[in-house]
């Protein structure tokens, strides 16, 4: 004990009033809640003091005396115990009573103060009269109490139940009683302490201290003690011990018997527990007026508190603050400093490790703990005891900002430090990528091989999870060169990007990371070869196509499927071969390849016009030259470039160029001067390259392959386009773009025939000056039996007649294919073929001769037909004449339309037809036989007039017609320069009827 440090945690407050003066009676007895106290004055009163100590009521609990009162916790009520008169003088009762505070009696009645709900007699036959020692109320379920009486005699009553409403069970327990020649020993303390549903009750005596389980019936008792105690030394602990206070020291009981005790000397003359602490009333060896009060902190070994006292009679807990009142009547309120407060006094004296202590126990927010070990590891760091501080500083993570602590430690001698920061930082997941990086460069400037392995590969257990930031720790152990350690940890974390980039650009394993990349899910397995396809190609062409077949395809590289086989369906759900293009920028040849093999093995893809079009391309384009990169040899130094090097990289090669868009990194081999190409050379970290230009080479193509590749080109547009096909697989204007840049006349000549642009063929074999393949063309295309266009004939004549040159032999046989299907005049003819000078009259002498001849004979057959249609309209009109001026003699006999003897009445036309008026039935007006043919005529008639007023029509035959006076002689023909007659009044204009009679 005298080695406990002594401090002032808590602090006297000053009253407003002395309350013990203003009672005037000496207090018997005290209890504290609810926010109130109440205390027992010698004349039976119970006062109630609220919070500023002032004395807010009295009442009469008891007539003659009282000897103990309790608030209870649960319901603001009191409990008091006292005696009272009876009807026999000089003998009183000893009743207990229940008091409702929160009821007062009504004004104008025979007493003030609460009302009384219940008062009980705590003697009975069955339970004899015998002095009170020790008195305690325990709150069960409400309204059930259990109120437990000790007795000089060492026994105790216990009433349980209802009090209020008198449902209450008696019970006595033997504590110790006067037992042979041994007196009776009272009951000095009791103290209820609940364990779940177990409930126990404590009871002390003089000479013993003893445990009952309430639980049982009867309860058992069990020892815990040989040794009692006085009834003052007695309280129970927030742990539901009881405390007992001995001249030689503090003893606390448990359920299992005496547990911990503290060498307190001196005589106890009170014992209390408030919030943790101890209070102690010790009276003082030397002056026996003067005691001592203390209040220990046994958590932390220290004294809170410690004051001089006089006699003390009561202390009381209440607000926050413990009130002792002194017998001789002086009341002592003491109240706790504030946390803030107790941390300076110990600040200032540098008990940080009390500091520390007290904070813990308190109970205090993490974010006040960590700032007393924040000052506590700044007063070690200023004394040079780094060691000591960082341990401090460790404490406070998760509350204290880490950069505070990493500035202290920067210093490279106290890299060691910091990296145990670090690491701890890291443990309790709160290190950011900053934090990150700076311990992994720790460890490599610590050259701490197992230790990075142990941060990176230390928490394989903990799947999925990872207490530092992937990202950071790939960069930092890249740029470091500890590749392998990178390279596991994006492994581990699924960092796809990164595992990737470590493999291609600082390993340089291209197969091992096709290989992964094979092994991703579909989605991602598309999206990383988007990203890394490029450089993957330029190292492992053959490979990486083959891998992007498999996955556009869902087949191997060779067209075997590994799957079921692939419909459009299938194939419609998998990643299409032109999100994959750009990635043979460098290698046109391979995609060339790629996409070949795509459109063998699936047929139906909705990208087809793309890929097309891509082929398409491909196979026109002037030159497929490849760069061609050469692995690295495995014994490679870096290049050290000075100035002379520089100079001397010509002669490698003369024409390098700073600006060259080829120019690649690149390493001299030890037993070689060859520069060796790679995009990034294998070193070890330490060792740096530079860039040097180099021009790589490029593997040229032969004319043999350009060819080949013209042939599969005009394979694509043949198959893309089928004969019986409305629309191409590829987009034709695209197409004939490609092939006129590129000069591919075939595709040309092969889109035009196929787009109906007849012309447009023979322009392209026109531009070319090939003559037989310009009449084999206009023999093909000419023949409009066959659906050809025939006037492309006359273009052919046109073209001849302008080229120049003598060209006699493709005149005369284009000649016969004119006048065999008659497209142009003769005259026509001439004025075409006569703007080429170098053709002689030889060339159409014998076509002139026979058109002449078949001129001849068509005048002469056009002159017998004018004759014949003369003689005709002759008779014509002489018969008109004749129906005009002479009457008609009708002479049949018979019905034309029933051949049966005609009988009246009749009809009769002047066409010689005779009828039945029954047979012609309600058509009288014309021929039955002769009205269709004349109305054919005169519907020719009306066609024709008007055709010739349709003179838009007649304008654009004109002007679209090689022979213009042909068609002004037919439109003549037709009457367009002719009046209109009027119709005649008769039907037919041929008949007359008669009804009564057999002529007209």
């Amino acid at each position: 004990m005298y080695q406990w440090r002594n401090f002032q945690f808590f602090e006297e407050k000053a009253t407003g009033a002395n309350v013990a003066q203003e009672l005037k009676e000496k207090v018997e007895c005290s209890t504290s809640g609810r926010g109130q106290i109440a205390v027992a004055t010698e004349d039976a009163s119970v006062h109630v003091i609220d919070r500023g100590l002032k004395l807010s009521y009295s009442f009469q609990a008891h007539s003659t005396s009282v000897l103990y009162i309790q608030q209870l916790k649960q319901r603001n009520m009191l409990v008091s115990v006292g005696e009272d008169d009876t009807s026999t003088p000089r003998v009183t009762a000893v009743n207990l009573k229940m008091w409702d505070l929160d009821k007062m009696q009504p004004e104008g009645s025979s007493t003030t103060g609460p009302a009384c709900v219940r008062t009980l007699k705590v003697f009975a036959p069955k339970f004899p009269e015998a002095k009170i020692t020790s008195f305690l109320v325990f709150e069960e379920a409400p309204p059930i109490l259990m109120v437990c009486i000790g007795l000089e005699t060492g026994y105790i009553y216990c009433i349980r139940g209802d009090v209020a409403r008198e449902r209450v069970s008696r019970l006595r327990l033997s504590v110790d009683p006067a037992v042979d020649n041994q007196p009776a020993c009272p009951v000095t303390g009791l103290g209820f302490r609940v364990d779940g549903a177990i409930l126990q009750l404590f009871a002390a005596s003089t000479r013993s201290v003893n445990l009952f389980d309430m639980h049982q019936q009867p309860p058992q008792k069990h020892e815990l003690d040989m040794l009692g105690g006085e009834g003052l030394n007695m309280t129970m602990s927030d742990n539901q011990e009881l405390v007992v206070g001995r001249p030689e020291a503090v003893y606390f009981y448990e359920a299992d018997g005496r547990g911990p005790c503290w060498a307190f000397d001196g005589e106890k003359r009170y014992m209390g527990w408030f919030r943790g602490y101890l209070l102690v009333v010790t009276a003082t060896p030397k002056k026996a007026s003067k005691n001592v009060f203390n209040i220990y902190d046994l958590k932390n070994k220290l004294i809170a508190y410690s004051v001089p006292i006089g006699d003390v009679a009561h202390v009381l807990c209440e607000w926050g603050s413990i009130i002792v009142l002194t017998k001789d009547q002086k009341v002592l309120c003491i109240v706790e400093k504030d946390m803030g407060s107790k941390l300076a006094m110990l600040f200032k004296k540098n008990l940080y490790t009390v500091a520390i202590n007290l904070v813990q126990s308190q109970h205090a927010d993490a974010a006040s703990t960590a700032e007393v070990m924040r000052k506590y590891g700044d007063h070690l760091y200023e004394k040079q005891n780094y060691g000591e501080a960082m341990q401090q500083y460790i404490r406070t993570i998760g509350q204290l900002e880490p950069s505070y602590v990493i500035q202290k430690f920067l210093d490279a001698q106290q890299i060691h430090n910091l990296t145990n920061y670090l690491e701890k930082l890291h443990e309790k997941g709160l290190a950011t990528a900053d934090h990150t990086t700076l311990l992994l460069n720790c460890y490599t400037k610590l050259k701490d091989v197992a230790k990075l392995d142990e941060f990176i590969k230390g928490d394989e257990s903990r799947e999925g999870e990872h207490r530092f930031d992937v990202e950071t720790a790939v960069r930092v152990c890249r740029a470091a060169g500890y590749y392998q350690h990178a390279l596991y940890v994006a492994k581990r974390a699924g960092e796809h990007e990164s595992y990737l980039k470590i493999l291609l650009e600082d390993l340089g394993r291209y197969e091992e990371a096709l290989q992964y990349i094979s092994s991703l899910p579909l989605y991602e397995e598309a999206v990383t070869l988007k990203q890394y396809g490029k450089t993957l190609v330029g190292h492992k062409p053959a490979e990486t196509t083959a891998a992007l077949m498999k996955l556009c395809t869902g087949t191997s590289g060779g067209g075997k499927e590994n799957g079921p086989p692939l419909n459009g369906e299938t194939s419609n759900l998998l990643p299409s071969p032109i999100d994959f293009v750009h990635v043979f920028i460098d290698q046109p040849k391979w995609l060339m390849k790629f996409l070949e093999m795509y459109i063998e093995t699936v047929k139906d893809s909705l990208a087809h016009l793309e890929i097309h079009n891509t082929l398409l391309e491909l196979y026109l384009s002037e030159d497929l030259r490849t760069p061609v990169l050469t692995e690295v040899v495995s014994d490679t130094i870096p290049v050290k470039r000075t100035l002379k090097e520089t100079e001397s990289l010509k002669e490698y090669d003369p024409n390098i160029k700073e600006s060259d868009p080829f120019a690649v990194w690149g390493v001299k081999s030890k037993s070689s001067k060859n520069i060796v190409l790679n995009g990034t050379p294998k070193v070890r970290p330490k060792e740096k390259t530079i860039p040097i230009v180099v021009v790589p080479p490029v593997e040229k193509e032969t004319p043999v392959q350009r060819a080949e590749r013209l042939k599969k080109a005009l394979a694509l547009l043949k198959n893309g386009w089928g004969p019986h096909e409305q629309q191409p697989r590829y987009d034709v204007d695209l197409a004939l773009v490609l092939s006129q840049m590129h000069n591919f006349r075939d595709g040309l000549l092969f889109l035009y025939e196929k787009m109906k642009l007849y012309k447009e063929v023979m322009n392209v074999y026109m531009k070319d000056g090939d003559y037989q393949g310009l009449i084999s063309c206009c023999k093909r295309l000419g023949d409009a039996s066959r659906g050809g266009d025939s006037s492309i004939w006359s273009d052919v004549l046109t073209y001849f007649g302008e080229r120049g040159e003598d060209c006699s032999k493709e005149v005369k046989e284009v000649l016969v294919y004119i006048e065999r299907d008659n497209l142009l005049p003769p005259l026509i003819v001439l004025q075409k073929l006569a703007k080429n000078a170098t053709l002689t009259l030889s060339v159409v002498k014998d076509y002139i001769a026979r058109q002449i001849q078949q001129e001849t004979r068509y005048i002469d057959e056009d002159r017998r037909a004018i004759e014949k249609y003369q003689e005709e309209t002759a008779t014509m009109r002489a018969e008109v004449h004749e129906l005009k001026t002479n009457a008609r003699v009708f002479q049949l006999s018979k019905c034309t339309a029933c051949t049966s003897a005609l009988d009246l009445p009749a009809v009769h036309f002047l066409c010689m037809h005779s009828f039945h008026q029954r047979c012609l039935g309600d058509n009288e007006k014309e021929c039955p036989i002769c009205a269709p043919t004349y109305r054919q005529v005169l519907d020719l008639r009306r066609n024709l007039e008007q055709n010739a007023g349709d003179h838009d029509t007649f304008f654009q035959l004109v002007r679209n017609s090689e022979d213009g006076f042909s068609v002004i002689a037919d439109y003549f023909g037709r009457g367009i320069f002719s009046k209109p007659e009027k119709p005649s009044s008769p039907v037919n204009g041929l008949a007359r009827t008669s009804t009564n009679s057999s002529f007209a």
